[in-house]
C-alpha cells in the first residue's frame, strides 16, 4: 500500500464523531443579568454542578439556531423572539474525549413569559457582577460579555 493510500484508512472512529454540536441562548434582562442554569451534579455529566447558559445538543440536520431555540424552550419553557448570533466556540468535555462546538445566540427577556426549570437543578437570572460567585466554565463570562455587546443599542 502506498503512503497516499494509507492516509485514506484511519484506525478507530472518525474524528468528526468526537465533536458534538450544541446550541445555547444567552437570555438577558434589561440590567444585563443572564439566565443561567445550574447543571445537575451527576458523575459523568459534562459541566456537572456548574452554571451555564441553557441549551443542548442539536439534532441531526437541525441548524444551530433551531437547536438553540428548541433546547432553550425544552429547558425553560421560554419561547425566544429574535435571536442574535453571538459566537461559535470549541470547548473540550471535562474528560477530554469530546469537543463541544457551541453556537451561542442572544435574546432580550420580554419580562412577560414565565421561566421554568425543566432541566438541571435551577435556573436563575444572575447579575454580571455576581458571576464570580457562581462556579461556571471559563467561557461563560466571555460569551456573556459578547452577548451584552451584541444586544447593546
Amino acid at each position: 500500500m502506498r503512503n497516499s493510500e494509507r492516509r485514506l484508512f484511519v484506525n478507530g472512529p472518525d474524528p468528526a464523531d468526537k465533536i458534538r454540536t450544541v446550541g445555547g441562548v444567552v437570555l438577558l434582562r434589561d440590567d444585563n443579568a443572564a439566565l443561567l442554569q445550574l447543571r445537575d451534579n451527576k458523575p459523568g455529566l459534562n459541566a456537572a454542578g456548574l452554571w451555564v447558559f441553557p441549551g443542548g445538543h442539536c439534532e441531526p440536520g437541525e441548524s444551530l439556531e433551531a437547536g438553540a431555540r428548541r433546547e432553550f424552550r425544552e429547558d425553560t419553557g421560554y419561547v425566544c423572539a429574535a435571536l442574535r448570533w453571538v459566537t461559535r466556540i470549541l470547548h473540550p468535555s471535562d474528560d477530554g474525549r469530546l469537543t463541544y462546538q457551541l453556537g451561542m445566540f442572544a435574546c432580550r427577556y420580554d419580562g412577560l413569559q414565565p421561566i421554568h426549570c425543566f432541566e438541571g437543578q435551577a435556573v436563575e437570572f444572575i447579575l454580571r457582577a455576581q458571576a464570580a460567585f457562581h462556579p461556571m466554565p471559563e467561557y461563560v463570562p466571555r460569551v456573556w460579555d459578547m452577548a451584552i455587546e451584541k444586544l447593546a443599542g
